[in-house]
C-alpha cells in the first residue's frame, strides 16, 4: 500500500524559512508529478508547486521567488524550502503524488497534511 508521510510544519516568524518534506513509501512502480498544495483557514485548497518526474517545477504567483520545490528521485522524497514567509502563507499544506504501484492503478495520493503557522 502506497503512503504519503509529511514533516517538518511548525511554528515560524514572519521572514523566516521552514522545510518540509513529503516521502513516498510501499510497492511504487513509477512517481511521475509530485506537489504541494495548501488550504489557509476557512479557505478552499490552493496549489503552491509542482514539480514533474524530469524536473520541471511551477509555482502559484503568491511564492514565487520565495518557495523551492525540489525532489530525490532516489529516497522518493518531495521538498518545500519556504523562505522569507508571510503570515498570509498560514495553512495546512498537503503533499500530492501521482503514482503509479506495482499493484494497482496510477493515481494521486495525498500526505496527510502539515500545519505551517507564521506569525507576524
Amino acid at each position: 500500500q502506497v503512503q504519503l508521510v509529511e514533516s517538518g510544519g511548525g511554528l515560524v516568524q514572519a521572514g523566516g524559512s521552514l522545510r518540509l518534506s513529503c516521502a513516498a513509501s510501499g510497492s511504487i512502480f513509477s512517481i511521475n508529478a509530485m506537489g504541494w498544495y495548501r488550504q489557509p483557514p476557512g479557505k478552499q485548497r490552493e496549489l503552491v508547486a509542482v514539480i514533474t518526474s524530469g524536473g520541471n517545477t511551477n509555482y502559484a504567483d503568491s511564492v514565487k521567488g520565495r518557495f523551492t520545490i525540489f525532489r530525490d528521485n532516489a529516497k522518493n522524497t518531495v521538498y518545500l524550502q519556504m523562505n522569507s514567509l508571510k503570515p498570509e502563507d498560514t495553512a495546512v499544506y498537503y503533499c500530492d503524488a501521482d503514482i503509479t504501484p506495482y499493484d494497482a492503478r496510477r493515481r494521486d495520493y495525498w500526505g496527510q497534511g502539515t500545519q505551517v503557522t507564521v506569525s507576524s
